[in-house]
């Protein structure tokens, strides 16, 4: 079992993850997004108003969020489902992102700029440098434990 301060440090170790979401058409996109994430397990990154994720993520909230690394000899990562919603600037979790990004102070003065925080409510952990590889799944309730 990995503890709490373990699976924060892996999702913390790579600046970026690959987000996924659907448009109101229902066809999938994806992106890189620079995240920050909370003690309490939730995501925040940063994007334009104007782009599809963000519009996606207004009409439809489900969010898919892949951690990992591409570097050779990696074979960790964590798979998170949730839902999204858009911050307002002053909310506690942007500061928690600019701290992590101090960049994205310059794109505050940018027009349509927004956050959105992901709150998981299922997280996949594995780690197949391990024999047998460690697998562990939580789902909303559990990680509110964790």
């Amino acid at each position: 079992m990995i503890s709490h301060e373990a699976l924060l440090a892996f999702l913390r170790q790579e600046p970026y993850a690959a987000q996924s979401s659907v448009s109101a058409a229902g066809a999938p996109q994806a992106a890189l997004v620079g995240v920050a994430v909370s003690d309490q397990f939730q995501i925040v990154f940063d994007t334009l108003g104007s782009t599809r994720k963000a519009e996606n993520l207004r009409t439809h909230p489900a969010v898919a969020l892949v951690f990992g690394s591409a570097a050779a000899g990696t074979v960790g990562t964590v798979r998170v489902e949730g839902t999204a919603d858009e911050l307002p600037a002053a909310h506690p979790l942007v500061a928690l992102y600019l701290a992590r990004f101090p960049d994205g102070r310059e794109r505050l003065a940018w027009p349509g700029i927004t956050w959105f925080r992901v709150t998981p409510t299922w997280l996949r952990y594995s780690d197949f440098a391990q024999d047998p590889p460690a697998i562990v799944e939580w789902r909303a309730g559990k990680l509110s434990r964790l």
